[in-house]
């Protein structure tokens, strides 16, 4: 018989699934990062210990996998000291003319609809290190940051 008209079941059919892709580089992150990580585990613990669906155990078993591994890399940054833009500051400035504020934060905290880019960001990557009144270069043009005020992020 041909092996095209053999079925064994459908698992061999379905997407295999891959571990979530841990982004590269050190995992830097504020002390409300780390916060933010290790509820995600007890949330996912918990859940876990409440399912009986294998497929469903499954895919929270690799997301516990994920965030247990970013909490064992996870490096807290020392506390901003708010002089320059580092991780853990909130940093006001004009980009192109655009009045803008955003918060420096780590990778698994980032969430730009709040305001929060990772470090590792290229608008983040231009303005770490950046004092108040620094004039930066981004995306090609001179002079297309201009840092208007720097303060330690809050810990909302």
């Amino acid at each position: 018989m041909s092996v095209a008209f053999r079925r064994e079941g459908d698992e061999e059919h379905l997407e295999p699934k891959f571990e979530i892709p841990i982004p590269p580089g050190p995992n830097l992150v504020t002390p409300r990062g780390l916060s933010l990580i290790r509820s995600r585990i007890a949330e996912i613990t918990d859940r876990l210990a409440a399912l009986s669906d294998e497929v469903e155990i499954k895919s929270a078993k690799r997301d516990l996998r994920y965030w247990q591994t970013r909490e064992v890399t996870a490096q807290l940054v020392p506390a901003a000291i708010g002089e320059a833009v580092e991780i853990g500051t909130r940093v006001k400035f004009s980009l192109n003319g655009k009045v803008r504020e955003l918060s420096i934060v780590g990778d698994d905290e980032a969430d730009p609809a709040q305001g929060r880019i990772s470090f590792s960001a290229p608008l983040a990557r231009a303005l770490l290190g950046a004092e108040a009144g620094d004039l930066l270069d981004f995306a090609g043009k001179e002079d297309a940051i201009a840092i208007e005020s720097i303060a330690i992020l809050s810990a909302d």
